[in-house]
């Protein structure tokens, strides 16, 4: 697989009992400055669609590496980290993520996280306030919110039906025209920002032996779940970004999430003209809000 991580970060591996974690981190880099002072994690999570990878973070966490224990992880299932052929449900980014933050950032930790990986940092922020200091999410979303119920769609419908589904995952999602209108037509705002690093990142963590395992796992809805019912259990001080022209996830449904919990969420972002993933479409717009966020946090 092609090297998408930013220069001056290395690939590190974390043993899971789902399979091996591929990470990116600093290379080089202290975990403290010469002065003693300790570089704070920071840890970026992708979101759960074919292709993703933490690649998806790369053009924003690359700007944080010299004031920041950067952690950005390929989720077991995804990117460079093992494949195993199972189903995949959300106990089990429950653990990837705990275990991550455990073993690795050392709690509590400031997280950014998107769409239904966001979700479900919320769900798990509710039952483990210690893991995380700040949330910083974009388009938090549970897939199935204020009793929608996505298993009952079409592509969740197709997607369960053995001989189907591999096929439709085969078709729709691992070769390089169905990247390109993934793209286009889902995640981004303005197809003409889409540029060929993106497709062939993609592209290559589509086409990875079992990848099609952990990816039907969010289409059939197996992952999915109402983030309403479990929203207002969040505790963690939350900033929320979103696209305004996001059509994979409906900014009226992120802002009707937010209301939920305004104790908890105390700053809600639109960036105009975006779709779900502004991180990738105006990567300069998000650097420059996270800065802003991490230099409001608390010592």
């Amino acid at each position: 697989m092609l090297n998408f991580q930013p220069l001056g970060f290395t690939q590190q591996a974390l043993a899971t009992d789902l399979g091996v974690m591929a990470y990116y981190t600093p290379g080089g880099w202290p975990w403290a400055s010469e002065d003693g002072a300790h570089r704070p994690p920071l840890v970026f999570l992708h979101s759960l669609g074919g292709g993703s990878s933490a690649f998806e973070w790369s053009k924003v966490y690359a700007a944080f590496g010299a004031t920041h224990r950067v952690i950005a992880p390929d989720l077991v299932g995804w990117g460079q980290s093992t494949h195993p052929a199972r189903a995949y449900g959300v106990e089990d980014y429950f653990y990837q993520i705990t275990h991550l933050i455990e073993a690795v950032a050392q709690p509590p930790a400031v997280v950014v996280a998107t769409s239904l990986t966001a979700g479900v940092v919320i769900r798990l922020a509710g039952q483990r306030p210690d893991l995380f200091k700040r949330l910083f999410l974009v388009s938090p979303s549970g897939n199935s919110d204020f009793g929608r119920d996505y298993k009952a769609s079409l592509p969740a419908l197709l997607a369960s039906t053995p001989g189907v589904d591999k096929l439709l995952y085969q078709v729709g999602a691992a070769n390089e025209l169905a990247v390109r209108s993934f793209l286009s037509t889902f995640l981004f705002a303005d197809p003409r920002r889409i540029t060929p690093d993106i497709v062939q990142a993609y592209l290559a963590c589509t086409q990875q032996p079992n990848a099609e395992y952990a990816a039907l796992a969010s289409l059939t809805g197996d992952i999915s779940f109402d983030l309403a019912r479990y929203i207002g259990q969040l505790q963690t001080p939350t900033t929320i970004v979103l696209g305004a022209g996001s059509r994979f996830t409906a900014p009226a449904t992120v802002k009707r999430l937010a209301s939920l919990n305004p104790n908890a969420i105390d700053r809600l972002i639109e960036i105009p003209n975006s779709g779900v993933l502004p991180h990738l479409e105006h990567p300069a717009v998000v650097v420059g809000l996270l800065r802003q966020f991490l230099e409001n946090l608390d010592p």
